[in-house]
């Protein structure tokens, strides 16, 4: 089975999720692709981007991130929470998603408190719903916990695990 895995990380934490999210797909033999997002318009202040996610804002992306998605058996999509939302880049992500009708998402958050995960992950499906996803997963990392990779792991398990194994059994 072959696997995207698209995320924006700005303080390191959610390229620490994706990374054993990665690995752990590698293990259950699954091909991924990894694109991290790079946006060109990025605010240095983590305050202006954050203000910048409230409102919607999109990014200017960089890199050779792979909108088409009609290659991939699962798709991963993973962002930090920023004011309730996904970031900017990620934004952008979503809008530009290509060929993404029928085909089963992971998202993957990093959050601070905690208080905006529900808000963001609401959003973001929302709006892959629209693109025609049909099956959402999700599962969150409190950024406390991302060096903990036995904690990361057994999350991804508990949270998706079955899924997976759904999955694999399809194809």
């Amino acid at each position: 089975m072959k696997s995207s895995v698209v995320y924006y990380s700005y303080s390191g934490n959610t390229d620490k999720v994706a990374k054993v999210l990665v690995d752990w797909l590698k293990c259950k033999d699954f091909t991924v692709d990894i694109y991290r997002l790079k946006p060109e318009n990025e605010k240095r202040s983590f305050f202006l981007q954050c203000a910048e996610a409230l409102q919607g804002k999109r990014a200017v992306l960089l890199g050779k991130d792979n909108f088409d998605l009609a290659g991939y058996d699962l798709v991963c999509i993973g962002s930090p929470v920023w004011a309730f939302s996904p970031t900017p880049a990620v934004n952008t992500y979503l809008d530009k998603m290509l060929n993404a009708d029928d085909k089963a998402v992971i998202l993957f958050t990093t959050y601070g408190s905690g208080t905006g995960v529900k808000k963001c992950i609401n959003n973001i499906e929302k709006r892959l719903k629209k693109k025609g996803i049909s099956e959402i997963y999700n599962f969150n990392i409190q950024q406390a916990k991302v060096d903990n990779r036995d904690f990361v792991i057994k999350t991804i398990k508990d949270k998706i695990g079955s899924f997976l194994f759904k999955l694999s059994e399809r194809t």
